[in-house]
């Protein structure tokens, strides 16, 4: 058995560069037990093990919720280690913040945050090892050279495996410093490898928390208020429980839990309560009402975020002032799998089977509400079938935890489509007050002013955190504006509704470079310069946006000859340490609109996985593009209208675009992947529908605005 020392995930991060010494956790190995037959396993850290047999297991802390961050990051620690990708298992870390820290994925931070500390910890294992194949072989440390899971002595011709090193290598200390490979030197790293849990998606032996059976357990569901607030005032269950397969019905904090012998026996259940909710203030909103809201609260006193140079009405005498108003509503998340967790909860512990985003937060929140310690409480974590941060959200695990609770078995609380789409927590619908000033002789643009009105995502989930402060969340993309012109001025105005809001794939820079983008190609037009040229004039201080902005260009073909009825527009923007410009060619047909074509080009720093690039390129395409055709969450009496796929439409097959993605070769500092692709989708296709038709798209979605509506096959 191995006497492994660990530290957690937090403080392995932190160490960063320079710390390899002390970054690499200690670990010391007994000799083989005879009895049992127990193979000596050389675990340097948290993150890797090497068996005697060679087999090298990586442990992966990020959820994997289909954006390959399994084999990403598997790759950092064997391509360091010079391990034998073949005999490489890449497995599910488990939840243990002891181990790991805190546990959370979200923000694009998987590959940027693991990028040295998990390549580093590779390279000490893979030093460990040379150090132990030099005493092994009698030779020199300098002679000896890794190469794919064995240790080569060149000048001999022998060589010796990792599996055989093991022991040896688990009681060296630790070396003081370790150097990472050139990029020349790497071998998996910047690669196209196909996805380690690709094979148990395609032959179903994938486990998500919707898969899990557990003896004697019941299956859930869940009555809530269908308006925001509102709460239970009095039930009548009889009818519930005369449902064939209905075993019980209980109270929890969301509502009322019908339990069942299956997921279907629980719904139709559910449907024969009879339940009175008081439904709240929250009842008096709609989608009118909140429209006013915001535009009510336009003129208010905003928290400057950023402030430089002259002001839109300062600017010298001569400008031509503009100024326009954008808009976007408030969005579901709609993951493929909807959202379902399987808890157990008994006397002294608690287990829950899960697809979470924060596993750790999930745990101490259960933990909590429980009255147990943490130790006491294991999380299971599964597969995710789709998060964009909705998963990141504990409330749905906490739920089956109570059910569980309440009902003394093991429960599989199931959410259905309905429940996901009208009980969600929502990107925030805003409103953009956008001006500028500009010089018409010189054609240069003098000030720039943009107002986001908009309600505060850290304020409504932890009230009193942002206060009167600037959210310097919401004004992410907006104050970090890239252009460069003499003035620009942003302010935040807070807008907080009953409506519940959460993280959403790009978070604000989804609404802030519709803006920025849609109304810098107004300034274009009132000065006569090429959307492409007047955004190539003003990133000259940004080189890596500007260079995604000249290869989606070239690659969508600007400038050429066009259809009747065909536009190309392009947009760009920079988030999550990343830089994207997406040009889309649009065709429009008697207000139709179809997306034909989009050329992503991208600067992520290093390439990581060149495939998984491309795919999260197609993926953020996808969903940017369903959510700017028709994508809207609708509000009437306080609730949600949109319950299915047919009112809350995504793209469909046949409606998706070619798109293209072109990498821009860079090793400057690395970027995330998962979220920067969305943002400038949206604006790239207002702005080429405004060169196919003249017409300007200042709200979202198109369906509607103007007589648009998205072409459909």
């Amino acid at each position: 058995m191995s006497d492994v020392v660990l530290i957690s995930r937090r403080t392995f991060l932190a160490l960063g560069a320079g710390a390899a010494g002390s970054l690499v956790l200690g670990c010391r190995i007994t000799p083989r037990d005879a009895a049992t037959g127990t193979a000596p396993v050389f675990v340097p850290n948290a993150f890797l093990a090497v068996d005697g047999e060679g087999a090298v297991t990586v442990w992966v802390p990020e959820a994997e919720m289909g954006q390959g961050v399994l084999t990403a990051l598997g790759v950092l620690v064997a391509d360091e280690m010079e391990a034998d990708w073949e005999k490489v298992r890449v497995e599910q870390a488990p939840v243990d913040p002891e181990r790991f820290g805190k546990m959370s994925t979200g923000g694009s931070t998987s590959v940027r945050e693991g990028w040295e500390p998990l390549r580093r910890a590779g390279a000490t294992a893979r030093e460990m090892l040379l150090t132990a194949a030099a005493a092994r072989l009698g030779v020199d440390r300098s002679q000896l050279a890794a190469r794919r899971g064995r240790v080569i002595h060149e000048a001999s011709g022998r060589s010796v495996g990792y599996g055989e090193l093991a022991e040896a290598a688990a009681a060296l200390p630790l070396p003081a410093e370790v150097a990472l490979k050139k990029p020349g030197e790497l071998r998996l790293i910047g690669k196209p490898i196909p996805r380690v849990d690709t094979p148990a998606k395609v032959d179903g032996s994938a486990a998500f928390s919707i898969d899990v059976r557990r003896d004697g357990m019941l299956h859930a569901v869940i009555a809530r208020c269908p308006v925001f607030g509102g709460t239970l005032k009095a039930y009548e269950d009889r009818a519930a429980l005369a449902v064939l397969g209905v075993r019980k019905v209980v109270r929890v904090p969301t509502g009322i839990a019908v339990l069942a012998d299956s997921t279907w026996a629980a719904i139709r259940g559910r449907e024969a309560l009879e339940i009175a909710w008081d439904r709240g203030e929250a009842a008096a909103w709609d989608d009118a009402r909140i429209a006013r809201y915001l535009n009510e609260r336009a003129p208010a006193k905003g928290v400057e975020a950023r402030s430089e140079g002259p002001t839109v009405a300062g600017a010298a005498d001569g400008a031509t002032r503009i100024e326009r108003r954008y808009s976007v509503p408030f969005l579901a998340h709609a993951p493929m799998e909807t959202l379902n967790a399987v808890a157990d909860v008994r006397p002294g512990r608690c287990e829950i089977w899960v697809g979470s985003q924060s596993p750790t937060r999930l745990q101490a929140e259960a933990a909590k509400r429980l009255g147990l310690d943490v130790a006491r409480v294991t999380v299971h974590q599964m597969f995710l079938g789709g998060g964009f941060g909705r998963r990141a959200w504990p409330d749905f695990g906490l739920e089956a935890v109570e059910v569980s609770r309440a009902a003394g078995a093991p429960v599989k609380l199931t959410w259905t489509r309905e429940d996901d789409m009208r009980h969600d927590l929502y990107r925030p619908a805003s409103l953009h007050l956008m001006g500028a000033a500009v010089d018409p002789t010189s054609r240069r643009v003098l000030a720039w002013r943009h107002r986001l009105v908009a309600p505060s995502i850290l304020e409504q989930l932890w009230p009193g955190s942002i206060g009167d402060r600037l959210d310097e969340m919401a004004v992410s993309g907006a104050k970090d504006l890239p252009y460069a012109i003499p003035g620009i001025h942003v302010d935040y105005v807070m807008a907080n509704t009953p409506v519940p809001v959460m993280w959403w794939r790009s978070v604000y820079a989804s609404q802030n470079a519709f803006a920025n983008e849609a109304f810098l190609d107004e300034i274009a037009a009132l000065l006569r310069k090429d959307p492409v040229e007047i955004r190539l004039e003003l990133l000259k201080g940004s080189p890596r946006l500007r260079k995604t902005v000249e290869m989606a260009a070239e690659g969508i073909g600007w400038g050429r000859s066009l259809p009747p009825g065909h536009g190309l527009g392009i947009a760009c923007h920079a988030s999550f340490g990343s830089f994207v410009a997406h040009a889309a060619e649009v065709a429009v047909a008697k207000g139709t609109v179809r997306v034909l074509r989009v050329v992503a080009a991208v600067d992520c720093g290093p390439v990581v996985n060149p495939d998984t690039i491309a795919a999260q390129m197609d993926s953020a395409v996808v969903y940017g593009l369903s959510a700017a055709l028709r994508g809207r969450i609708s509000i009437r009496g306080g609730a949600v209208v949109e319950g299915s796929w047919a009112d809350y439409e995504p793209l469909r097959y046949a409606e998706m675009p070619v798109v293209e993605t072109r990498i821009v070769s860079s090793e400057e500092s690395i970027g995330g992947i998962g979220e920067p692709g969305l943002p400038p989708i949206a604006p790239a296709v207002v702005n080429a529908i405004f060169a196919a038709t003249g017409k300007r798209v200042r709200s979202l979605p198109i369906s509607g605005h103007d007589g648009f509506k998205a072409w459909e096959a």
